[in-house]
């Protein structure tokens, strides 16, 4: 009994304590916020800031977070397709004369980054002004800084121009040297998802893929860039060829630079535009803070369109903030389909995959959905490659970028062997008896016999038989058709358009365009899934501790955060995966 009142009491104090903690981070934040509500005010001749250096999601804050900050005045992580709207509403309001950019390096692919320029292009139309400004200039934000009127950049700063190059890391040698043996099965010549654990470089047919999509790549790239820029496309590629472009005066000098200025020089030229005198406080308002203020939401009554938003890895469970749980999507999209108001599902897909049971969940109730007569149309992103294809291929139409990476048909297993790196570098070793002659297969203390990689082949070739029998239904072609585009092999929006993968370029509010048409409505409202957290949400999460290691290490290691996440990824991995290879993007 002494014991037990013990540790009641030891309860009740944390619960006390972390009500008081939760009710100071509480009042100190909403008091914090009213305090800055306040200081948010459209003024006329105001200029919206755009500062584009965090990770760009679909959603609205579908992104894991970043910091371990507790401020509930934290601006929230627009999406793509809010950012896209909020430009637009910008270009008809009187109150916003220009655009001031201070871009840094964005966290998108090209496709996303490509609609975000084709977003500042169109706000330009409104005869308003575009400033860029930035110390120094990767090739990624520099994509991104060419659509304005005048770039200019620090005196001391710089400029990448020296085309595209994918690296990729491979494990081969430091698994054999620790003893461990990635056992690695997989269907499809092109499907280099594992090629880091079974190789110490690249396939010939990984080359030739990679090499195409890049190429792509860069060509848009320097289309576009040329064509804001009025240089030419061959001029651009051999600035990059012979990198021409070495320093700041270079970058003027080559037109890639309209001057060079300190940061008050520009803001004195900003005053200028704004007809303000020099030295005046601009008043600029950030992309986020003007959405929240200007940008109308839609009516709340009538038909819908529900538009789900797919992005990242497909994992199996419940998944969290900025991937594709299985269980949470099915379970998301029965939901949908059993909203009688609901006539349309429009899925924006940006994701290279992932499991293949979660897919087929997933799969499985976008079927039904089209069964009860709800349209479904498809988006792509940057990503809908192999998972990601998977549960896109039953759409009515498919649209992608030009840029989007897709395909990628093939699928892979990994079963990793242990046993000699327990031995030889632990010490440790395993002895069993068995009841059946299968009784260990699948264990990593033991190296898969004959019989039994048979086995397992066997489940990978039938999932991936099963992969393009999807796509021969859901596309309405041959299985000789799908093989030939399959074996794992990814594809750009453009060769995917060609190849009968997609059906039409374009982005999700062609896609929405799209499915109220052969939804016949005329008046409808968009609903948009998954839901997501709310601040307060997340500040609980991390009072509790849930997942407060990722967000530490995104912290410390900043951009190479990544390559943790692809360790914390393959070991994550169970099942059969539907995966591409790697993740692209421009530095």
């Amino acid at each position: 009994m002494k014991q037990f009142f013990k540790f009641l009491f030891a309860s009740c104090l944390g619960t006390f304590f972390a009500l008081g903690l939760l009710t100071f981070v509480g009042i100190g934040s909403i008091a914090n916020m009213s305090k800055k509500s306040e200081t948010v005010v459209l003024k006329p001749n105001s200029v919206l800031k755009l500062s584009l250096g965090k990770a760009i999601p679909e959603r609205t804050n579908n992104v894991a977070s970043n910091s371990m900050s507790f401020d509930l005045n934290e601006e929230k992580v627009l999406g793509l397709n809010d950012i896209l709207n909020t430009l637009k509403t910008a270009k008809e309001d009187d109150n916003i004369k220009g655009i001031y950019m201070e871009i840094k390096q964005p966290l998108a692919g090209m496709a996303t980054m490509s609609r975000l320029r084709q977003g500042i292009e169109d706000f330009k139309e409104s005869g308003k002004f575009v400033v860029a400004y930035d110390n120094y200039y990767s090739q990624g934000n520099y994509y991104l800084a060419s659509v304005a009127d005048k770039i200019y950049m620090n005196p001391v700063g710089g400029v990448t121009f020296n085309g595209f190059a994918a690296q990729i890391p491979f494990f081969k040698d430091m698994l054999d040297r620790l003893g461990i043996d990635m056992q690695v099965l997989y269907a499809g010549k092109f499907k280099s998802a594992t090629e880091p654990l079974r190789r110490n470089e690249m396939s010939k047919e990984n080359k030739k893929q990679t090499r195409e999509y890049l190429g792509e790549y860069f060509n848009n790239f320097l289309a576009d860039i040329g064509k804001s820029r009025n240089l030419s496309v061959s001029t651009l590629k051999q600035y990059a060829d012979q990198m021409t472009v070495k320093d700041a005066k270079d970058a003027v000098n080559y037109k890639l630079i309209d001057g060079l200025m300190y940061k008050d020089q520009v803001l004195d030229e900003l005053n200028e535009r704004l007809g303000n005198d020099k030295g005046d406080k601009i008043n600029a308002i950030s992309l986020s803070k003007y959405h929240k203020k200007a940008v109308k939401k839609g009516k709340l009554t009538g038909d819908k369109i529900a538009v789900v938003y797919a992005e990242g890895n497909i994992v199996d469970g419940q998944g969290e903030t900025g991937n594709i749980g299985g269980e949470r999507y099915a379970k998301m999209i029965r939901k949908i389909r059993k909203d009688k108001k609901v006539k349309a599902i429009v899925l924006r897909v940006n994701s290279g995959g992932g499991s293949s049971l979660a897919s087929e969940n997933i799969w499985r109730e976008l079927v039904l959905a089209k069964e009860q007569d709800i349209k479904l149309v498809v988006s792509m992103g940057d990503f809908a490659a192999s998972g990601g294809y998977y549960i896109a291929c039953e759409g009515a139409k498919i649209f992608a970028e030009p840029n989007t990476i897709t395909g990628s048909i093939g699928v892979f297993g990994v079963l990793p062997n242990v046993e000699d790196f327990l031995d030889k570098q632990l010490g440790v070793t395993f002895d069993t008896v068995k009841t059946s002659k299968f009784a260990t297969t699948g264990s990593p203390m033991f190296e898969l016999n004959k019989m039994e990689e048979a086995i397992f082949q066997q489940g990978i070739d039938s999932v991936y038989i099963k992969f393009k029998q999807r796509v021969a239904d859901g596309r309405g072609v041959s299985m000789d058709k799908v093989e030939s585009m399959a074996q794992g092999r990814v594809w750009t929006g453009t060769q995917a358009k060609r190849l009968g993968l997609i059906d039409e370029l374009g982005g999700l509010e062609d896609a929405m365009a799209y499915a109220a048409e052969i939804s016949e409505l005329e008046s409808y409202r968009t609903v948009e899934y998954p839901k997501t957290k709310t601040k307060m949400e997340e500040i609980l999460e991390k009072l509790t501790g849930k997942k407060p290691l990722d967000v530490m290490m995104k912290q410390e290691l900043g951009d190479y955060y990544e390559y943790y996440d692809q360790a914390k990824q393959m070991r994550e991995m169970t099942g059969i995966q539907m995966r591409m290879p790697y993740q692209v993007k421009i530095q």
